[in-house]
This record gives structure tokens, sequence and C-alpha cells, in this order.
């Protein structure tokens, strides 16, 4: 009975041990599985990649993708409009400020093996200029580019720009390309069909799909220079439906929504998710058509106080807004004298009332929520003072084709976000006589005056004092209406940290080479 016992004893003993050994190795295996599944992020598009051509489109809501790819000498630091170095360790600027000197960083590879150098950097810098491509106005004021050694880039400008660093590390800036991959695929295009939907980098990605209204997926460069990503796969489905993004993010089919969750949700969302939102360079505003009922000084100014962004910007976007204190961006420069809206309801109906019907069209850029959910507010708001105001959603691209039509919306409601964060940037997209977002085509030399002086100084309090001086007489003028800078708002499934949201980035555009769980 005893060896019998002994027996049983061991044999039970034996297979505890086994039964150990086992749970262990699964709680080994359960754990690397969990590791491997938290390297891939997965994020939604809600519009699909036109090109991935750094040179060659003005990307949206992929560009974040498209900058962790390629990369250029300068870039913005996260969360901040700080300038530093990426492909460039340093930099030098002449006396005159006509000549950039730039230092590159050492033992970067593309993603083909090509080394990089200073002849991968003039080459990508010419063909964006000389090519014809869509963003070729980043370099227009770069008259010579040229090699110094194979470590040093030098930028030679036609005129003072003081701008230039900004344009640089814009996330539409010039980035450097392969000089292989634009030779093996030119076709007489520059390369341009080819990286339409391939690319070939220096960044922390590589892109490894390309399944055009589907899907897109980059994956790690384990040869970057730089610090390591945390993930080593990206994919970005197109799923253009808001409410498609959230029901996918509660069903853990997707990590992110970056952008347009509901405001009225953000304050009860499931214990899962959580939000990251930062400060950004996104500026809603209202441009004035010549020849509406607003060109009377009178019923401008009451219509002024009835729109007043004070009133509803809360009921709009709850704690993520702050009121535009200039037309230009609250990030660019705090204002001495910030815009002042009227504020005397009484004085604003008997405006009204002395001058008859006003009826009052507003034109939406988007048919994004917050374009519906800003102009409701702002007709509520005008019906209190008698105006009458209707507002309707545009065609894509018609905001760009308003300049002289006589039924084109009195007001357009817009963001008016510039592509760098620089005051001239801002003033040369929408104010001036000739920026590509002076929807109306109005012209208003004096202020434009102001911002061409302030363009070349290298003195920031002179400089902004200038841009301050021209954003009032736009205002004063009755051409635009800043209204508020509202916050880039990121929802996602708890843990994710250091989303290295960008304030020029557009909203939503997470920094994949940085975020981490």
């Amino acid at each position: 009975m005893r060896i019998s016992s002994g027996k049983s004893n061991a044999t039970r003993f034996k297979s505890g041990l086994v039964a150990r050994a086992l749970a262990v190795l699964l709680g080994v295996l359960t754990i690397a599985a969990q590791v491997q599944a938290e390297e891939v992020l997965r994020v939604p598009l809600s519009s699909d990649i036109g090109t991935f051509d750094p040179d060659n489109g003005f990307e949206i809501a992929a560009i974040s993708a498209v900058n962790d790819v390629y990369e250029g000498l300068v870039k913005y630091e996260s969360d901040s409009i700080r300038i530093v170095g990426s492909l460039a360790k340093s930099w030098e600027i002449s006396n005159d400020g006509m000549k950039y000197t730039f230092h590159l960083v050492d033992g970067v590879k593309f993603h083909d093996g090509t080394p990089m150098n200073a002849a991968a950097v003039v080459k990508s810098f010419e063909r964006r200029r000389d090519r014809g491509l869509v963003l070729s106005y980043f370099l227009k004021n770069v008259k010579e580019i040229g090699a110094q050694n194979d470590n040093t880039v030098v930028l030679t400008l036609g005129s003072p720009q003081s701008s230039l660093l900004d344009s640089l590390a814009s996330p539409w800036g010039p980035k450097v390309i392969s000089p292989k991959a634009l030779d093996t695929h030119d076709d007489g295009d520059s390369a341009t069909k080819w990286l339409t939907e391939h690319a070939a980098g220096t960044g922390p990605f590589m892109l490894s799909k390309f399944k055009r209204a589907e899907r897109y997926v980059l994956e790690r460069f384990e040869d970057y220079w730089g610090e390591r990503p945390f993930f080593s796969r990206i994919e970005l489905p197109v799923i253009p439906e808001i409410s498609q993004q959230i029901l996918k993010l509660q069903a853990g089919e997707i990590d992110v929504v970056p952008k347009n969750y509901p405001i009225a949700q953000l304050d009860r969302l499931p214990p899962d998710l959580e939000i990251t939102a930062k400060p950004s360079m996104t500026q809603f505003s209202l441009f004035i058509k010549p020849g509406s009922p607003l060109d009377d000084s009178e019923v401008r100014r009451a219509v002024l106080t009835a729109i007043n962004p004070a009133l509803w910007v809360r009921e709009a976007f709850g704690k993520y807004a702050s009121l535009s204190q200039s037309p230009y961006q609250n990030m660019m420069f705090k204002p001495k004298n910030p815009i002042v809206f009227p504020t005397d309801f009484s004085a604003a109906k008997e405006a009204i009332s002395k001058h008859g019907p006003v009826n009052l069209t507003i034109g939406l850029y988007s048919a994004a929520p917050s374009y519906g959910r800003i102009s409701d507010l702002m007709m509520a708001q005008l019906a209190l003072i008698g105006v009458n105001a209707t507002s309707h959603i545009l065609p894509p691209g018609a905001a760009y084709a308003m300049k002289g039509k006589s039924d084109a919306p009195d007001l357009l409601l817009t963001i008016s976000s510039p592509d760098a964060a620089h005051p001239e940037n801002q003033a040369t997209a929408f104010f001036t006589k000739d920026a590509p977002g002076n929807f109306y085509g109005r012209d208003l030399p004096e202020a434009d005056a102001l911002v061409n002086r302030a363009a070349v100084l290298t003195d920031v309090k002179a400089r902004n004092s200038l841009y301050e001086q021209s954003g009032h007489m736009y205002f004063n003028a009755g051409y635009v209406i800043p209204l508020v800078d509202a916050d880039d708002v990121v929802v996602h499934v708890k843990g994710l940290r250091d989303l290295g949201l960008r304030p020029v980035f557009p909203p939503g555009n997470i920094d994949f080479a940085t975020v981490r769980r």
C-alpha cells in the first residue's frame, strides 16, 4: 500500500509539474500574442488618398502617413509650432537672410538602401521646384539649390523670406526622395506615376500596401536612423462615415476615431475609450461677399453682435475650442489688441429694423458636422435681431469659384488654416489680393502692403505687430470674421500615449513615429 501510494503521489507530482509548465508556456505565448497585437495600430481614413507623391498632392486625411514615410530638412515639434531639425541636424542663415546652409544627419538611408546625402536633397528639391508639380510654390523663392559637400546643402533665395523655415517644416513642405527611385521610375514624368502609389523615403515607416479606396499599410523601417517607433505596423482602412468609425472603435476593430467624434457624446464615452485633445490652427471663419447686406457698416455691426462666438462656442464645441483673437490663429501670436465683437442687442435689433428686411445666405464649405452646428447656432442668434438667415452645403470645390458670382452666398463658413505656422502663410493664403483662399476676390491694398513689409522682417515682435494691424484692417473692412480656433480632438482606446498631434497638421493626424501604448 505504501509503495503503491508513493507511485501515485509521484505520478500526481509529475503531472502537476507538466500542468504548471504548460500553464507558464501558455501564459508566455498569450503575453507574446498580446505584445504582437499591440504593435499594430489601426487608424481609419475619412477620405481616400489621392497620391502618395509628397510633391504633387495636397493630402489631408493621410498627411501624417506621408510625413512618417518621407522626411524633410526640418519639421514642427509635436504639440508645438517650434521648428526642429529632421534630416538637417543644424543650419545657419546669412546676415542678409538670403542664404540658408543646412548640415545633414550622418548615416541616413532610404528605404531602398540608397544613402541619403546632399545630392539627394538637391535632386528632390529641384524636382519639387522645377517640374510643375502641385506643391512647387513652396520653393518658388529659392533660386539656387546646391551641395557644398556630401553633408551640406545651401539654399539661396531670390529675396529675404522670414517664412522659409516654416515652409520647409510644413506637413506639405519639400521632402527628400530616393534618387535611385526617381531615376528608375522616371518615364518622362519625373516618376509621378510610380510615386502616386509607391514610396521611397527615409522615414520611420515604409509604405507596404496601397489598395485604393480600401486600405493602406505602413511597416516599420528597421534601419531607420532615428528613434525606433513603438508600432511595427500601421493599418489605414478607408472608412468615410463617422458613424461606422464609431461602431468599429466600440467593437475593437480599430483603435482611433481621429476627428469629428460628436461633441455631445464626448462626456459619456464608454469606459474603455479616452480623449486626447490639443490646441490646433483650425480656425473657423466667415468670408463676406462684396455687395452683400453686410457692406452697410450698421448692418454688419448688428450681425456681428448676433453671431458673437462667445454666445455659442460652448454649445458648438464644449470645452474644445477658444475664441479667435484675430484673423491669424491664436497659436501664431497673441495680439496686443484682440478683435472685439459688439454686444448691444437692443442696438442691433434697432439697426436691422431701420434697414428693413435683411436676408443672408451662408454657404458651408463642408458637410462636416461642425459646420452645421456653427451655422445653426448663428442662424438662431441672427433671428433674435430680426435677420432671416439660411444655410446650405456647397458642392466640393465650389468655394474656389465664387469670385464675381451674384448668386454666391453672402457669407462663406470655412476653416481658414494655412499650410505653415507663419503669419505670412495665413495672409497670402486667404487675405491678400491674389491669395488662393481669397474666395470673393477682395482687395485691400493698404493691408496687403503691411503683409509685404512684415514678410521680410526677422524681428518677430515688429513682424507680428504689422500682421496684427493688417488683421484688424481685413476685419474692420468686412472681409473676414474670425470665429473660433478649434482643438484637435482624438478619441481612442485607453492606453494610447504620445499621439504627437501637431497644430499645423489637419485634425486627427497622429504621428505614428511617437504614438505608443
